[in-house]
């Protein structure tokens, strides 16, 4: 196993992302955010867009996980070989890529984008389902996540937390290949549950860098 991949053991890594329009939505501040978390215990920072990448390496010691989202539906988290590459460019350790069936828009497949990249970056593959763990096993990769979970149009639904039955499942096949739990893990006992259920290593992001969600959530519950 790759040495940067195993001190991710058991450990939390935090995603600074923020939307478009929003008021956090500036490498600076992203960078500031990455920075804090580090500060508070992430193993690494997960990111997206090319600026806030460089940003953020610039800021942190630990690992950076990168991606570029582009578009809003269909494979739109690092969606081609390009995009993967101006990642790695802009100082991604690990690359983040869609790891769905569903068309890309340069034409390459799935597995053919890692095969592009095999010695360029350490690849995580974001699942969807347990097509997509086999899709992302099969082609090599180094992490498999959970990402993607009940949010690709006909494939799981989605789960209050955490999906830990889909976690369950993905590393009762993975063998040696590290699988990440990622996605509405809201609670310190939602992480637990997590590390519990056999995650390598939890990714949070809303929970602890969003802050207007978190405000929604507490002025919904005495609202």
């Amino acid at each position: 196993m790759d040495t940067l991949i195993a001190s991710l053991q058991g450990k939390l890594i935090v995603s600074c992302q923020a939307y478009v329009g929003e008021p956090m939505r500036h490498p600076e501040t992203m960078a500031q955010v990455a920075l804090s978390a580090e500060r508070g215990g992430a193993a690494a920072i997960r990111c997206q867009g090319l600026a806030d990448i460089a940003a953020i390496k610039g800021q942190v010691e630990v690992p950076v996980i990168g991606l570029w989202k582009e578009g809003h539906e269909g494979v739109y988290i690092t969606p081609t070989l390009r995009h993967a590459r101006a990642c790695i460019a802009a100082g991604s350790d690990v690359v983040a890529i869609d790891a769905t069936s569903r068309p890309r828009p340069d034409g390459r497949t799935f597995a053919e984008t890692v095969e592009a990249l095999r010695g360029e970056t350490l690849i995580m593959a974001d699942c969807s389902c347990m097509d997509d763990v086999h899709r992302a096993l099969e082609a090599g990769v180094d992490i498999v996540s959970t990402t993607l979970a009940g949010y690709v149009p006909g494939g799981r639904a989605k789960t209050d937390g955490p999906d830990l039955e889909f976690l369950r499942e993905a590393v009762a096949v993975a063998g040696d290949t590290p699988v990440f739990c990622e996605g509405r893990i809201h609670t310190t006992a939602d992480a637990r549950a997590a590390i519990d259920a056999g995650a390598f290593a939890i990714v949070v992001g809303t929970a602890i860098t969003h802050p207007q969600s978190i405000t929604g959530w507490f002025a919904g519950a005495i609202g």
